[in-house]
């Protein structure tokens, strides 16, 4: 009877790591808030990295990190610079010791607010597919 418990308890506990979701990686967040919140560029990093980037990159000793900054000039020019960086992790934290990064600039002309937030995502959504395109071979 004690075996059998054991084994249910083995069968449960492995039953539970094979379905659980995939460890994530350490993601951080330097924008302007003006111009990107930390959820909408979180919900981008998760979105945009591919499971086999983890396969490469292990999630336990890499991360990322954004960084979108920007605003208006005089002629309500609205200017977006938007940074994907591939950082170490040194266990619960990012060395900001950049391995890769891209970058990305946008203008757009007489813009709303709405309008130039959505180019900074849009440049994000750019720069993390560069990283992308970087990291993982063809």
């Amino acid at each position: 009877m004690p075996t059998a418990r054991l084994l249910v308890a083995l069968l449960t506990t492995c039953a539970s790591t094979a379905f659980a979701a995939p460890a994530s990686y350490l993601m951080l967040d330097y924008s302007s808030g003006v111009l990107m919140d930390k959820a909408t560029a979180q919900a981008l990093w998760n979105d945009n990295l591919p499971a086999r980037l983890r396969r490469l990159y292990p999630v336990g000793k890499w991360g990322f990190a954004s960084e979108v900054e920007g605003g208006f000039d005089d002629a309500r020019t609205c200017i977006v610079t938007a940074r994907a960086m591939m950082l170490p992790r040194s266990g619960k934290t990012l060395l900001f010791q950049p391995s890769k990064t891209t970058t990305t600039f946008g203008i757009q002309a007489a813009a709303t607010i709405q309008q130039c937030r959505a180019l900074a995502k849009a440049k994000l959504g750019e720069a993390i597919a560069a990283m992308n395109f970087a990291l993982l071979p063809s």
